[in-house]
C-alpha cells in the first residue's frame, strides 16, 4: 500500500471518528448515557492521535493530545462538564475535523490549531494529567524491568493483528532515540507473539518523556503508552497484576465465550473496503451487459433456434443474478450520512437561540452509495430551513400553547423501488399568504388569486431567488434553499412533495429511485420514436375507449372507476409532427405521491431493463426528461420524468 492509500484509510476513519465524537458530545450535553459519551470520545481522539502521529500529521497529532488530555480530566471526574467545556469540546472538534482534511491535502499549513491547542492545555492542566498515560483503572501486567534508565510502558491495541510485530516495531521505534535494555517480556518472546498485550523496556537517552512518547505512538497499533517512573505501591500492584494474570492463563476457558466470539471474528475477517470507482466501473461494465444482452434477446427471437434461445435465456438469467449482487454491493445504510445531522442542527439551532429536538427515523434504510452522497445537500438545505423558518422561538411556543422545545425529524422509508426521505417539523408552517403575496409582486401568478394548492407552493418557492425572509440570517434568508433541494433532487431523477398546515408544521418528502443507474421501465411508442416510463410510477395501463373520456372546463379527463384523471397526451407533449395515431390509442396511469394522472401514448411494447444516462433535463431545455437510454436494438429511447408531467 504506497502513501496516497494510507493517507486515504487515514481520512477515512478519522471521518467516522470524528462523527461519533460529534454524537458522544451531543449526548454528553443533553446528559445521556451516563460515563460512556465520555469514554467513546476519548478513545475515538486516542485513535485519531496514534493514526495522525504514525502518519506524521504533527498538528494533528498535537490537538488530539490535548483533546485527550482533557477529556481525561473528564473521565477521571477531575472536570466538571459545564456549557463552557462544552463549548471547547464542540469547538476542539470542528478544528480537528479541519485539520484531518488538510492534512490529507498536503496543506497543513491553512489551519492554525496553535489557540485552540493552548486554550486546552490551560482547561485541562497537561503538566498534571498526560492523557497518554493509563489511567489508574487500567490494568498493567507487564512487570517493569530491573535497572535504571527511563521505564517505557505500551500496550498494544486489543484488535491488532500480529501484534508480535507490532511490539518490534515499537522497540525498534526507541533503539533510534538511544540504548533499549531490560525488555519484559523479553523481544525473543514479544516477536514470537507470546505475550499479552502490555510489555514494558528501560530506555537509555538523553531526550524528554514527550519525545519517547511520539517515537512509540509512531510505531502505530498503540493504545497506550506511560513513560516515567512508577511508586512503589504502583510496582506492588503491577506485579500482584502479572501474577493473577499468570494464574487466569491456568483456568480452563469457558466454552460459551469463545463459541460466541468466533463467529464475531469470522465476520470481522468477511469484510473489506472498497474504493467507490471499483464500484462504479463496475456498475458501468454490468449496464454495458445489460444492454448487450437485450440486443442478444432480439437477436436470438429472429433466429428461431430453440438451443440458442434457451442459452440466451440462462445468460439473461446469470446477468441478472450479478446485476443483483453488484446492485446490493452498492447499497449502504442512511446512517452513514445522517449521522452527521444531529451536531448540524444543534449548531443550527443555538445560533438562532432556538430549542429543538432532532430525531432521526428508518437510519437502517439503504440507497446507492452514489445517491446518497448526491442528496446530502438537499437534505441540509432543509433542515436548516425548518430550523430558521420552521419552529418558532421558544417564547412563542409556549404562547400558542405548544412545548418551548420544537420537534425535528428526519426519516427515512423504502418505498416500492424507491426510498422516501422526510424533513417533518412541528413549526409555524408556511406562510401561504405571504407566498402568494410576493408571487404576484413578482409577476409569478395572476393578480387575483386568493389561493394556492400544495403544489403550486411548491413550484413558487422553488423558483430561484425566491425567498419570503424579510432578513438574511447565517441560516438561510438569500432564496437558495427549496430551488437547491428541488434542481438537484429533479437531476437525481428524484421528486419533490410539500404539505404544510399553518401552526402545525411542514413536511418536505424526497422520493429518489434506489440507484441511478438500471431501472425496469415501461417503453412506450409515438409513431416511430420510443420513450420510458420507470415502473416505479407505471399503476396501470388501459385502453383509450371514447366512453371513458370526458371533458371538463375544456380540459380533457379520464373517468376510471369513478375517479378522474387529467389526460396528458405524449405526442403533444414532445410536438410530435408525424401521422395520426390510426386505431386504439394506450393509456399509462402514472402516478407519483398522491398525484396520478393519465399519459395517452400511440402503443405500448413491453416492461425492459435499461441502463439510465443521466442528463440534466432542466439545464438542456428537454424538462420533460430525467435522461435517455440505449435499446436492445441500438436505437436511443428518451426516458419520461414524471414529476415534471405531475
Amino acid at each position: 500500500m504506497d502513501s496516497a492509500q494510507y493517507a486515504e484509510l487515514f481520512l477515512t476513519e478519522s471521518r467516522e471518528h470524528v462523527t461519533a465524537i460529534n454524537h458522544s458530545l451531543l449526548a454528553l450535553e443533553r446528559g445521556e448515557g451516563g460515563d460512556e459519551p465520555v469514554g467513546a470520545i476519548f478513545r475515538s481522539v486516542h485513535t485519531i492521535k496514534g493514526m495522525s502521529a504514525t502518519m506524521g500529521y504533527t498538528a494533528v497529532a498535537s490537538l488530539s493530545h490535548e483533546l485527550e488530555t482533557l477529556l481525561d480530566g473528564v473521565r477521571r471526574g477531575a472536570r466538571a462538564v459545564t456549557a463552557s467545556l462544552m463549548q471547547l469540546l464542540f469547538r476542539s472538534a470542528d478544528l480537528l475535523e479541519r485539520a484531518v482534511e488538510v492534512a490529507v491535502q498536503g496543506r497543513p499549513d491553512t489551519v492554525d490549531v496553535a489557540p485552540v491547542v493552548a486554550l486546552l492545555r490551560a482547561e485541562g492542566k497537561s503538566d498534571t494529567a498526560a492523557a497518554s498515560e493509563v489511567s489508574s483503572g487500567e490494568e498493567w501486567t507487564a512487570v517493569a524491568p530491573e535497572g535504571d534508565g527511563l521505564l517505557v510502558r505500551v500496550r498494544i491495541a486489543e484488535e491488532t493483528p500480529l501484534k508480535g510485530v507490532r511490539a518490534f516495531l515499537v522497540v525498534q521505534a526507541a533503539r533510534r532515540l538511544g540504548e533499549v535494555a531490560g525488555c519484559s517480556p523479553p523481544v525473543e518472546q514479544l516477536t514470537a507473539d507470546d505475550f499479552g498485550h502490555d510489555f514494558a523496556f528501560r530506555l537509555h537517552a538523553n531526550v524528554s518523556p514527550d519525545e519517547v512518547e511520539r517515537a512509540v505512538l509512531g510505531a502505530g497499533d498503540v493504545a497506550s503508552v506511560r513513560v516515567g517512573e512508577d511508586s512503589p505501591a504502583d510496582d506492588a500492584r503491577h506485579t500482584m497484576e502479572f501474577s493473577i494474570a499468570d494464574l487466569a492463563g491456568e483456568l480452563p476457558v469457558t466454552p460459551g465465550a469463545s463459541e460466541t466470539s468466533a463467529p464475531t471474528a469470522a465476520r470481522q475477517q468477511r469484510s473489506v473496503r472498497i474504493d467507490l470507482r471499483r464500484l462504479d466501473n463496475l456498475m458501468n461494465l454490468i449496464g454495458e451487459l445489460v444492454i448487450t444482452r437485450g440486443r442478444l434477446v432480439q437477436l436470438a427471437a429472429s433466429l428461431d433456434d430453440a438451443a440458442l434461445a434457451e442459452t440466451v435465456a440462462q445468460t439473461s438469467r446469470l446477468v441478472a443474478d450479478l446485476q443483483d449482487e453488484i446492485m446490493t454491493s452498492r447499497m449502504v445504510p442512511v446512517w452513514q450520512v445522517f449521522d452527521r445531522f444531529p451536531r448540524l442542527v444543534r449548531d443550527a439551532a443555538q445560533s438562532v437561540q432556538k430549542q429543538v429536538d432532532f430525531e432521526i427515523e428508518g437510519k437502517e434504510v439503504e440507497l446507492d452509495r452514489s445517491m446518497l452522497d448526491e442528496v446530502g445537500d438537499p437534505i441540509v438545505h432543509l433542515l436548516r430551513n425548518a430550523v430558521d423558518h420552521g419552529i418558532e422561538l421558544p417564547e412563542v411556543r409556549l404562547a400558542q400553547g405548544k412545548s418551548a422545545r420544537g420537534k425535528l425529524t428526519l426519516s427515512a422509508l423504502r418505498d416500492r423501488s424507491a426510498v422516501a426521505i422526510r424533513v417533518t417539523d412541528d413549526g409555524r408552517g408556511i406562510d401561504r399568504d405571504r407566498v402568494l403575496q410576493r408571487a404576484r409582486q413578482g409577476g409569478l401568478v395572476e393578480a387575483g388569486r386568493t389561493e394556492l394548492s400544495d403544489e403550486e407552493l411548491l413550484r413558487i418557492i422553488s423558483r430561484p431567488g425566491f425567498s419570503t425572509a424579510e432578513q438574511v440570517t447565517d441560516l438561510s434568508g438569500r432564496g437558495v434553499g427549496i430551488d437547491a433541494v428541488y434542481n438537484r433532487v429533479r437531476a437525481l431523477g428524484g421528486s419533490v412533495d410539500i404539505r404544510t398546515v399553518p401552526r402545525e408544521g411542514t413536511t418536505v418528502t424526497l422520493r429518489l429511485p434506489l440507484t441511478l443507474a438500471i431501472v425496469r421501465s415501461l417503453l412506450a411508442r409515438i409513431g416511430d420514436e420510443t420513450y420510458a416510463i420507470p415502473m416505479t410510477h407505471v399503476n396501470e395501463t388501459v385502453e383509450l375507449h371514447p366512453g371513458i373520456m370526458r371533458s371538463v372546463k375544456g380540459r380533457e379527463v379520464l373517468m376510471l372507476r369513478e375517479e378522474v384523471l387529467p389526460l396528458l397526451r405524449l405526442r403533444t407533449l414532445v410536438s410530435f409532427d408525424g401521422p395520426p395515431k390510426v386505431g386504439l390509442e394506450q393509456v399509462i396511469v402514472v402516478e407519483l405521491a398522491e398525484r396520478r394522472a393519465a399519459l395517452v401514448v400511440d402503443a405500448l411494447i413491453g416492461q425492459q431493463e435499461i441502463v439510465v444516462k443521466q442528463f440534466d433535463g432542466v439545464r438542456d431545455g428537454l424538462a420533460l426528461f430525467g435522461g435517455a437510454t440505449i435499446l436492445g436494438d441500438g436505437a436511443p429511447a428518451l426516458i419520461i420524468d414524471v414529476s415534471s408531467l405531475l
